[in-house]
C-alpha cells in the first residue's frame, strides 16, 4: 500500500479532492492510504466545512489554520507546517491541486525534502505572469514528478517548457512523467449532477426555474477595482432587460458592491427585480443553477469549465483564460471587464444556435487513472531531516 498526503486550502481544491478521495474509497482502498491536510488558506471555516460534508470527503487529518495574510506570510507559514507533517507522515507522494498558495507551499516543502509531487491540473497557462496563480502553476510543475494535465493544451504547454513525453519509469523530479488524463472536475460534475439535496431545492426555489443568465464575480481585480466592477455591473443591468440574472455572491464581494459601485449603479442593481443576488450556494446547488441557465458570465476558472460540461455558452470577464480550448471551439468568449464586449458576447450567443461541445475534458474517470499511475510509479525515497 502507498501513502499520499493531499494538500487542500481553498474551496475549489476541496471539490477537486473529492474525486480522488471517492476513487480511493471505491476502487483503491486496499492500495492507497490518503492523509488530508487543510492549510486553512480559505479561512472561513464554516464555508469550507459545508464542502466536506456535502461531497463526502473525509475530515482533514491536519488543519494548519493559516488564514489570511500577504502572499509571502501565508505561503511561508504553510511551508513550515506542511514540512513538519511530511517529515512525520513520510508519504510516497504529495498530491497538490491547481494553482493556489497552498499548491505552491506544498510543492516547495516536498521538493526540498525529496518527496515526489503529483500535480493535478498541471500544464495550465494563462500566459500572464502578473497573475499570482500563473507563478504558482509554473513553479509547482517544475518541482513535480507526476504531472496530470486535464487537457491536450496543458499537456502541450508542458512539452513546450521542456518536459518530454519520452521519459521512462521510474519517474523522478529529474525524470518526470507527464499525462493528458482528463479533468477530475468533469468526474465530479458527472457524478454530482445526479445528486439532489433538499437544501439545494430550497436555495433554488426562490429564483427563476430556467432560462436565466448565471453570473459569478470573485476575482480581486474585478471586485477591488471600481472601474472594472462598475463596467461589469452596468452590463448586467442592461442584460437584465433581456433575461433574469442570478448572482451567487461571496460575502466579501457583496460588501464591496456598496463600496466600489457608483451610487446610482448600486441602487439600480439592488432595486432590480430581474436580478437575484444570492448568498453563496453549495457546489451541488451551483451545479443545479448551471444546468438550468441559458448563459454563464464568470471570472471563475472552475465555473468556466462547468458551463462547458453542461453545454452552456460562457462569457469570461477576464483578459485571459487557462481554459483556452473552450474559447477555441467557440463555446466561450473573452470579454474582460468591458461593458460593450459583454453585451456583444450575449447577442453573439443568442444568435448562435450551433455551438459544439467536443469531449476535451476526458471520459469522467480521470481520478481512477491518476490513482493507477500513483500506484504504478511508487519509488523508494529518502527523507532528509534537518
Amino acid at each position: 500500500m502507498i501513502k499520499i498526503v493531499t494538500i487542500i486550502g481553498a474551496r475549489p481544491q476541496i471539490i477537486k479532492a473529492a474525486a480522488l478521495s471517492r476513487a480511493i474509497k471505491n476502487h483503491f482502498s486496499d492500495k492507497i492510504k490518503e492523509v488530508i491536510v487543510h492549510t486553512g488558506q480559505h479561512y472561513d471555516e464554516n464555508m469550507s466545512q459545508v464542502f466536506f460534508d456535502e461531497l463526502g470527503i473525509p475530515a482533514p487529518d491536519y488543519n494548519l489554520g493559516v488564514g489570511s495574510g500577504s502572499h509571502g506570510v501565508q505561503t511561508a507559514k504553510m511551508i513550515e507546517g506542511i514540512e513538519e507533517i511530511l517529515l512525520k507522515e513520510n508519504p510516497d507522494y504529495l498530491v497538490v491541486y491547481g494553482d493556489t498558495n497552498s499548491t505552491l507551499a506544498g510543492a516547495m516543502a516536498a521538493s526540498k525534502i525529496h518527496i515526489p509531487i503529483a500535480h493535478i491540473e498541471a500544464g495550465l497557462r494563462s500566459f500572464n505572469k502578473a497573475m499570482p496563480e500563473e507563478i504558482n502553476r509554473i513553479c509547482c510543475d517544475h518541482c513535480s514528478t507526476l504531472l496530470f494535465s486535464p487537457t491536450a493544451t496543458g499537456y502541450n504547454n508542458l512539452i513546450k517548457e521542456g518536459f518530454t513525453p519520452k521519459n521512462k519509469k521510474p519517474f523522478t523530479i529529474d525524470n518526470p512523467g507527464i499525462y493528458h488524463c482528463g479533468d477530475v472536475m468533469y468526474d465530479n460534475s458527472l457524478y454530482f449532477s445526479k445528486t439532489t439535496r433538499q437544501e439545494d431545492n430550497e436555495t433554488t426555489s426562490i429564483v427563476p426555474k430556467s432560462n436565466y443568465i448565471l453570473c459569478t464575480i470573485h476575482r480581486n481585480n474585478n471586485t477591488d477595482e471600481p472601474k472594472r466592477l462598475n463596467s461589469v455591473v452596468k452590463a448586467l443591468l442592461r442584460l437584465s432587460e433581456e433575461e433574469d440574472i442570478i448572482i451567487p455572491l461571496h460575502p466579501r464581494t457583496k460588501k464591496l458592491l456598496s463600496i466600489n459601485l457608483e451610487t446610482e449603479t448600486y441602487r439600480s442593481l439592488i432595486d432590480n427585480k430581474r436580478i437575484y443576488i444570492l448568498e453563496p450556494v453549495s457546489f451541488l446547488g451551483m451545479i443545479m443553477l448551471e444546468k438550468k441557465a441559458s448563459l454563464v458570465i464568470t471570472d471563475s476558472g472552475g465555473v468556466q469549465k462547468e458551463s462547458y460540461f453542461f453545454k452552456k455558452p460562457c462569457i469570461i470577464i477576464r483578459s485571459e483564460t487557462e481554459w483556452r480550448e473552450i474559447v477555441e471551439v467557440g463555446a466561450a468568449i473573452i470579454a474582460d471587464a468591458d461593458e460593450e464586449k459583454i453585451i456583444d458576447g450575449y447577442y453573439h450567443f443568442k444568435e448562435k444556435k450551433d455551438i459544439e461541445y467536443p469531449e476535451i475534458f476526458g471520459d469522467g474517470k480521470a481520478a481512477e487513472f491518476i490513482c493507477n499511475e500513483l500506484i504504478s510509479n511508487k519509488k523508494s525515497k529518502i527523507i532528509h531531516k534537518f
